[in-house]
């Protein structure tokens, strides 16, 4: 198994990013709701730039309290989902689509953390 060198190679961040793009794009089509069209925005972002931040801190420990701020934004993310639904901003179709996403990234950051947990690895920055 080769090591990742870059946080562009984690298939997680990519999904993140693919998600982040997808809110951005979705949330254009929504009326005039500034905080709602702000705040999705704003979690999707901090998922892939939590994942990108505790990469690159070099350290085990920051890089699995950074998965845990990235799983946490997945997870408001996926409430502020709920309540596009309950504003008829998207259909219950597309609400499921980005919610099993959403699911599918903090599944993957969870098993990121367990490994990272149960590594012996303390970090590039200790060597």
């Amino acid at each position: 198994m080769s090591k990742i060198k870059h946080f562009e190679d984690l298939e997680t961040w990519q999904l993140a990013r693919e998600l982040s793009l997808s809110i951005y794009r979705l949330t254009k089509t929504f009326p005039n709701e500034f905080e709602l069209v702000s705040q999705m925005r704003r979690s999707a972002l901090s998922v892939m730039d939590n994942i990108a931040e505790g990469f690159e801190r070099g350290g085990k420990t920051e890089y699995i309290q950074f998965l845990y701020l990235a799983k946490g934004s997945c997870g408001e993310l996926r409430s502020q989902l709920y309540s596009a639904l309950d504003r008829e901003h998207l259909s219950q179709e597309d609400f499921e689509q980005y919610r099993k996403r959403c699911i599918k990234i903090s599944v993957k950051l969870s098993n990121m953390i367990t490994q990272l947990k149960n590594s012996p690895h303390s970090g590039d920055k200790f060597k």
